[in-house]
């Protein structure tokens, strides 16, 4: 089948991709020249395990092909992805002005029947206005579709080819049909393709997300709990995640969620409900505890120097907001080193993949180490804030030796409390 897919970053990129590895033919639009010209050399502006196995493959075999011309892009094709960006207001509001501008510019040049497909996060109606949009100047019949995307960062072109299961909503028979051969090659071990109207399908994203984020937050409310009663979050994680009511999940406490999911999701949820007059108080109550998550990590840091960090050089292991990307979006890093730097701190960071994004925001204000081991050299204390597999089993007699001070602060609680004692090791960690 022939696709055509608008946008090029990380949701459009994965899309792309993952459908031509099952023989279709597709094609990738973006405006921006200069990424064009990169993709189509062969360079991939996102780190995403297995995903440049999957791109060279196509890309060689003629399947994959870039270009910044929507004419071109979309001709022949059967099914148009929009893989926008939808970035939140100042209110939170998702920003649909890239999503109804291409809906408009694809009415003028659609000339036989097409299947739109919203494939980017966005608000409730969001397909009722592309509709709209595309058929100010449409000459030919066409459908709107919501298929929202529940891709994991680190592991999406897995969660792609095998998804638990595919939204799709529409209420027109014939891209029903569309989409159900577009994805029968995913969900051949049964995995549910759910169709549903198109409002539910656009609230399906946001409520997944929202109800995965408010898990972190009562973990980390629960953890808050554990330091001040005397209990051991670690202990209490397993207790409930045994529950197959709760499930294991996304219960593991920490310095709070990030990246360019959760953060603008919750609050394009909430936004949506004051538009609607309901307050959803336990979004507000997410976002907040979120907030507060971090702040409390660096208070922490600040109290065991009875608040005067001025002076001191702080190693910072991990500045992605999660591990196995190199996206920084809300990434509770950078927030630690904004205060660090303003509390008259150095910073020594590493990062495996983020550290060209984080270089971008700090210059020269930050020391950019090549390895794990150089970040520690001549710094204070260690702090860690993304649990990337190799800072999990590090040489601890280096770190006693390089820092100052045998003190470690776990924002993701990697280590054990006995091992760190026994080493001699002054350590802090969440909710232990």
């Amino acid at each position: 089948m022939k696709i055509a897919v608008v946008g090029t970053g990380y949701v459009g990129l994965v899309t792309g991709t993952c459908f031509a590895e099952t023989g279709n033919e597709v094609v990738c639009i973006d405006v921006n020249q200069e990424k064009v010209k990169s993709l189509q050399a062969g360079v991939i502006p996102i780190y995403e395990p297995d995903l440049d196995v999957l791109f060279e493959r196509n890309t060689k075999q003629g399947r994959l092909k870039f270009t910044t011309s929507l004419l071109d892009g979309i001709k022949g094709a059967k099914i148009i992805f929009l893989a926008l960006p939808t970035p939140p207001g100042e209110d939170g509001s998702a920003d649909l002005k890239y999503v109804l501008g291409v809906a408009e510019d694809l009415g003028k040049i659609l000339n036989s029947y097409t299947v739109i497909v919203n494939k980017s996060t966005v608000p409730v109606g969001t397909a009722d206005k592309v509709r709209e949009k595309v058929q100010l100047h449409a000459q030919v019949a066409f459908d709107v579709v919501s298929n929202p995307e529940f891709l994991r960062e680190g592991v999406a072109v897995e969660d792609f080819m095998k998804p638990e299961r595919v939204v799709v909503g529409t209420g027109s028979e014939k891209a029903k049909k569309l989409m159900e051969e577009l994805y029968e090659p995913f969900v051949r071990q049964g995995n549910p393709v759910l169709f549903m109207d198109e409002r539910s399908a656009e609230v399906t994203k946001y409520a997944a997300n929202a109800f995965l984020a408010t898990k972190i937050s009562f973990m980390n409310e629960i953890a808050n709990l554990c330091e001040r009663v005397g209990a051991d979050v670690d202990n209490v994680r397993k207790g409930i995640g045994t529950d197959s009511r709760i499930g294991k999940r996304f219960l593991f406490p920490g310095v709070g969620y990030g990246g360019s999911c959760f953060p603008k999701d919750v609050k394009a949820l909430y936004y949506t409900s004051n538009e609607h007059n309901y307050n959803f108080r336990i979004l507000e109550a997410v976002m907040r505890v979120n907030d507060d998550q971090r702040k409390n990590f660096y208070q922490k840091i600040a109290n065991r120097f009875k608040g005067n960090l001025k002076g001191k050089v702080i190693a910072v292991w991990g500045l992605a907001f999660k591990p196995n990307t190199d996206d920084i979006r809300e990434a509770p890093a950078l927030y630690l080193i904004e205060k660090f730097l303003e509390a008259g701190a150095v910073v020594r960071a590493y990062d495996p993949e983020a550290m060209k994004h984080v270089q971008q925001v700090f210059g020269d204000k930050v020391f950019f180490a090549k390895d794990k081991d150089e970040a520690l050299i001549g710094a204070d204390f260690l702090t860690i804030v993304t649990e990337w597999n190799e800072f999990r089993s590090p040489d601890f007699e280096k770190i006693s030796t390089s820092l100052t001070e045998k003190l470690i602060f776990d924002g993701r609680n990697l280590y054990s409390l006995k091992h760190m004692l026994d080493l001699g090791i002054e350590y802090y960690s969440i909710g232990r």
